[in-house]
């Protein structure tokens, strides 16, 4: 492994395995600490609410499936922290490639931790 390599982050390092991948081919990791509370994510879609205690917002679930993939896609390409490239990103488990926002267009995981 090259050190390149060695700094490819994947969705798998984070939140743990989640339900089968069969049930729930998606998984969502939110860069909450990146997150200003704009709530451009709540008003596309119903996985995202804004937190009344912290005027941020959180998802209720990390992993949906195939009816949630469409809005939640959404919401991380409307999201506009980090300078418009997002907090909020979607990546299937299957491949481990990020759906969006993918602002690198190569599908690499675009955290910033």
């Amino acid at each position: 492994m090259s050190d390149l390599d060695a700094d490819v982050q994947t969705a798998d390092e984070y939140g743990g395995e989640g339900p089968p991948v069969e049930e729930k081919p998606y998984k969502i990791i939110f860069e909450a600490n990146a997150c200003f509370g704009a709530g451009k994510c709540a008003e596309v879609s119903d996985t995202w609410e804004m937190d009344i205690t912290t005027g941020m917002a959180k998802p209720d679930t990390y992993y949906i499936d195939e009816e949630d993939l469409e809005h939640n896609v959404r919401a991380a390409e409307v999201c506009p922290a980090k300078k418009g490239d997002g907090c909020i990103h979607v990546v299937d488990r299957r491949t481990d490639e990020e759906l969006a926002p993918d602002p690198h267009g190569d599908g690499t995981l675009s955290v910033d931790w």
